[in-house]
């Protein structure tokens, strides 16, 4: 059953296919974030970025640096696209897309995260043995079939993504559509569709279509039968986003992800016509086939606990943002906050209110007003930046922070030097105040 299952060869159309719609968004996704200007706002013109705790040493390159350096990210999309030098393109992209990634926080997405696996398993994959200038240079590699983990792990992976964002849904402000309100709220300016995104029945359509599409949409296009409507409904449901929420590539690269779902020839028949039908059935052992085996299921073990460790710590994710990052809970939340950072200075007992315009952007202070990792990391920036002044001070942080249009509540102690203070991140933060208690 298992050998049959990873190892059984079958037409590799899909996968082909994939690779080619695959580099060209990210080739579009990295030369859009030049044109659109997201580069020059959350990568250079920022002072310093906000970075994964731990990766502190990875900040954007001086410059006009970053403008070359998603310059080459596109490159390698179309590389991967046509199929030319596939495994160094590849790979160059994931660390470089990765590097991005890790290193600001204020654009955080979860589809970035999505994007980073994707690519990480992409290299690994066969996609470049047909329908590629690496198979015309080098026929030795030219095959029309691939063993068929390579479409399980990227259907087991949806799976994951989609069930985890159904079921982060299923809390009360979701379901009595609180959220849905807030979120849509901020597009009253919209054109054509400005007033109709705020009619009540389509938030309410909106916020239980969210749930039954994320839990069912993977079922329903494993099974024939729904198949066709199922990718139908995707179809609108996914554009919706893509104009409505405005989040790049992902709802594309989505609808790239449902060419695994079909039947091999009916890939080949739409993309490939003049294409070999492959006869599938052999099934053929790599080398190491255990270590193949382990990996896929290490990996799949890590992607299904990770988004549970929020229940690892204390008082409400939504509130403490502990165990948020890197678990699907997509656009679930809104949250606005006030707040003001105090450097008292230990020697002379001198008291100063910084001026949050001096050191960040309007899209970092959001964050830094909100999310309490930012505010600790922003609060060891302030610090430093005094110690080189010749001040030794105490950093004091008053926040107030509403989610879901919510009154405001203090999120931070302000009585705590946050700054003195290491991050641990098995552990909750008893700086964070509790939701229920202030």
């Amino acid at each position: 059953m298992r050998n049959s299952l990873f190892f059984k060869h079958i037409d590799n159309a899909q996968l082909v296919i994939f690779r080619i719609f695959f580099g060209l968004l990210c080739f579009l996704e990295s030369f859009g974030a030049i044109l659109t200007g997201w580069v020059r706002r959350v990568l250079v013109e920022p002072k310093f970025t906000f970075s994964f705790i731990g990766f502190e040493w990875l900040q954007p390159l001086d410059g006009n640096g970053m403008y070359f350096y998603y310059g080459i990210m596109g490159l390698c999309g179309l590389c991967i696209m046509i199929g030319y030098q596939y495994r160094i393109s590849m790979l160059t992209f994931t660390l470089l897309w990765t590097g991005s990634y890790l290193m600001q926080k204020s654009a955080y997405n979860n589809h970035y995260y999505l994007l980073v696996l994707i690519s990480a398993i992409m290299v690994f994959m066969p996609a470049h043995h047909d329908v590629s200038i690496d198979a015309k240079q080098n026929p030795k590699i030219k095959t029309n079939a691939m063993p068929n983990w390579c479409r399980v792990v990227f259907i087991v992976q949806l799976f994951i993504v989609y069930t985890y964002a159904s079921i982060a849904k299923l809390y009360p402000d979701w379901l009595d559509g609180t959220v849905m309100r807030v979120l849509m709220s901020g597009k009253r300016n919209y054109p054509v569709i400005g007033e109709i995104l705020q009619e009540p029945w389509l938030q309410d359509m909106l916020t239980w279509g969210g749930i039954f599409f994320d839990g069912l949409i993977i079922p329903f296009l494993l099974f024939k039968p729904t198949r066709k409507c199922a990718f139908i409904v995707s179809i609108g449901f996914h554009l919706f986003n893509s104009v409505v929420f405005q989040i790049g590539i992902f709802p594309y690269l989505a609808l790239a992800f449902y060419l695994f779902f079909f039947e091999p020839k009916t890939i080949r028949n739409i993309f490939l016509k003049k294409r070999i039908f492959y006869k599938a059935g052999e099934v053929k052992f790599p080398k190491f086939k255990n270590v193949y085996v382990l990996l896929f299921f290490v990996f799949i073990l890590v992607q299904a606990v990770l988004p549970l460790r929020h229940h690892l710590f204390e008082d409400n994710v939504l509130w403490t943002e502990e165990g948020h990052r890197l678990s699907w809970r997509m656009m679930l939340r809104s949250k606005y906050g006030r707040i003001t950072y105090t450097a008292k200075d230990k020697t002379t007992g001198e008291e100063f209110n910084i001026n949050l315009d001096d050191y960040l952007t309007k899209k970092q202070q959001r964050g830094a007003s909100t999310k309490p990792d930012v505010i600790w990391q922003f609060s060891k920036y302030l610090k430093e930046d005094f110690e080189s002044k010749g001040k030794d001070v105490a950093i004091h942080v008053y926040c107030k922070v509403s989610v879901n249009g919510k009154p405001l509540k203090r999120l931070i102690n302000p009585d705590v030097d946050i700054a003195s203070l290491p991050w641990e991140p098995l552990t909750h933060s008893d700086w964070i105040l509790p939701s229920k208690t202030n």
